[in-house]
């Protein structure tokens, strides 16, 4: 059974940094991309980032780009999203998803595979 697994989110000050974690089972990551969404209270879901498996290559949105990390441990089988200088509109729940295949997709519809997602809080 395909399974995708978050973990990581919490509640965090602004300026903090947490890091999740997107665990695959049922399947190997080494042959699919990975891509980051979020979405928050009375927002549409948006991508924030993605790691092809291609050739390891990244995207991230202008709203993370700088801040974000993402990278991929194949022998973990697990794609993290390292996040720093947090800012409270980065609150939303955070979701790993995976499309068919290696490269990064533009839009959500592309992706098959979802995990239930993590909340992340950015609040004082």
């Amino acid at each position: 059974q395909v399974q995708l697994v978050e973990s990581g989110g919490g509640l965090v000050q602004p300026g903090g940094s947490l890091r999740l974690s997107c665990a695959a089972s049922g399947f190997t990551l080494d042959y699919y991309a990975i891509g980051w969404f979020r979405q928050a209270p009375g927002k549409e879901r948006e991508g924030v980032s993605c790691i092809s498996s291609s050739d390891g290559s990244t995207y991230y949105s202008d709203s993370v780009k700088g801040r974000f990390t993402i990278s991929r441990d194949n022998a973990k089988n697990t794609v993290y999203l390292q996040m720093n200088s947090l800012k409270p509109e980065d609150t939303a729940v955070y979701y790993c998803a995976a499309p068919q295949g290696s490269s990064c997709r533009r839009w959500e519809d592309e992706y098959d595979y979802w995990g239930q997602g993590t909340q992340v809080t950015v609040s004082s």
